[in-house]
């Protein structure tokens, strides 16, 4: 964040996180992209996912929507 990024790269980053830990990274998450970041982030959470503007769901290695 320090060198003010341009993509960020995220796989699970709620993962062990206690709940208001994860809605504050979500929150930072929604004011980076605001900033003109781009974010992919892979995620089971499907309230995670949510906040995106663009999901793509797997299953089984194939795109099931997108």
């Amino acid at each position: 964040m320090i060198r003010k990024p341009k993509v960020i790269l995220a796989d699970e980053p709620t993962g062990s996180l206690h709940s208001s830990q994860g809605e504050e990274i979500m929150q930072r998450f929604k004011r980076l992209y605001d900033e003109g970041v781009t974010i992919v982030q892979v995620t089971h959470n499907e309230r995670n996912a949510a906040v995106g503007h663009r999901v793509i769901e797997l299953q089984d290695g194939w795109i099931t929507r997108s």
